[in-house]
């Protein structure tokens, strides 16, 4: 093994929050080495669509530019279509999405593999020792942090000051570290696919919208493409299985509720289709002695509400900004990250849990519930301010929205 190497930094993982930060503090003049797993990024049908708080963080890191270079497309417009709306009611109650953030159009899309790639190379090109076809074999926390790493056959280790977990869901750093990880139970399944030669569809709109035993969401990227997922019961894990199964998804998307849904439905599927599990998970402490968490490793917010890549961007500029303010690391704590980071992942999960109870539950029920929101919402805003926290960030609202008094109105519980 050769000799190991030392750094400002280490960070495992080179998604979009490991990259991040890496650009970011490079640019600082730390000594940072970024690994990562993959040698190519793939679609993994998540992660494309950042809220306006989220933009505002991009800016504020100063990625804002690089992202824009790079494809990223703004929609400035959202509608909601549901079984219990006509759909010119639907549409002539579309919102704005300017609204939420100073300077922000609205919400941002990036496809993930290009978006991942943009950071990783902006971060080589800061001065990152940027590493690809990484596997990890060793991590070890403390006062002395220390990765043993294995890349083109050779055995390496490295040292750091820190050493930073931006390894997803199941990371090997949040495990080394030994730090839980809590998750609720998953609520629903939720599937996405890319879909290409949509002519026709608003590349300024996205939409949401329930219908039947299904409910659906749309997201352009600008030149006919989409991202569209779609929510439907545990129960139906069968549904979309098989080599035809992207062809019956799309169909799922013909729905009387939103006609347009039809230039959808005639789409190409331009990549693969996968299916999740809707939940939450979280870290009580995502640090520990010489670790600290970003992203999915630090848990994640149920995905019904897009706020992944928000989150994570919030993280890197949040512990970005803790390590260019003090040098010593050593004496450095995490605990406002940690604070700040538990109270906005509760309210986010809150948030996501009335998403989820009101677009993807299905049967008669639901369907009066949704009914009940729509007409008493019209009347009493409050009702749907959940919506207001996934755009502006749940710290915009009062703490008695993310209250069960406030979830017993909102379900007429």
């Amino acid at each position: 093994m050769a000799e190991a190497q030392s750094y400002d930094l280490v960070i495992v993982g080179g998604g979009i929050g490991g990259s991040a930060l890496a650009i970011v503090m490079a640019q600082a003049g730390k000594s940072v080495l970024l690994l990562e797993q993959s040698h190519i990024y793939e679609d993994k049908v998540r992660g494309e669509w950042i809220a306006p708080w989220g933009v505002a963080e991009v800016q504020r890191l100063g990625l804002y530019d690089l992202l824009m270079g790079a494809g990223g497309h703004h929609i400035t417009r959202h509608v909601t279509y549901d079984e219990t709306l006509e759909p010119a009611a639907a549409e002539a109650s579309s919102m704005a999405l300017n609204i939420f953030a100073p300077g922000v159009p609205g919400p941002l899309c990036l496809r993930h593999p290009v978006h991942c790639q943009t950071l990783f190379d902006a971060a080589a090109e800061a001065g990152a020792e940027a590493l690809r076809g990484v596997q990890v074999t060793k991590v070890s926390a403390g006062d002395q942090p220390r990765v043993t790493y294995e890349v083109d056959g050779q055995a390496m280790e490295a040292t750091g000051r820190l050493l930073v977990g931006a390894d997803g869901r199941t990371s090997q750093v949040r495990e080394a570290s030994q730090i839980a990880l809590h998750q609720d139970k998953p609520h629903h399944w939720f599937a996405g696919l890319l879909v290409d030669g949509v002519e026709g569809w608003d590349d300024d709109v996205q939409a949401i919208g329930t219908e039947g035993d299904f409910g659906f969401l749309a997201f352009p990227q600008g030149g006919g493409r989409v991202r569209v997922y779609g929510g439907y019961a545990l129960e139906q894990n069968q549904r979309f299985r098989g080599p035809e199964g992207p062809r019956r998804f799309l169909d799922a998307f013909a729905m009387s509720c939103s006609p347009g849904n039809r230039h959808l439905v005639a789409g190409t599927p331009a990549g693969p289709l996968f299916s999740y599990f809707n939940n939450d998970s979280w870290t009580d402490q995502p640090f520990a002695e010489g670790v600290v968490l970003v992203g999915d490793a630090a848990g994640w917010n149920d995905p019904i509400v897009g706020l992944g890549l928000s989150i994570t961007y919030r993280d890197v500029r949040i512990v970005s900004e803790l390590l260019k303010g003090d040098d010593d690391w050593a004496a450095l704590s995490f605990a406002s990250y940690a604070e700040e980071r538990a109270e906005r992942m509760r309210r986010l999960r809150f948030a996501a849990h009335l998403q989820a109870s009101i677009d993807m539950e299905f049967g008669e029920a639901a369907k009066a519930r949704r009914r009940r929101l729509f007409e008493q919402g019209a009347r009493d805003p409050s009702l749907r301010a959940h919506g207001f926290a996934v755009m502006a960030g749940p710290e915009a609202l009062p703490p008695e929205m993310f209250t069960e008094a406030h979830r017993a109105r909102v379900l007429g519980d």
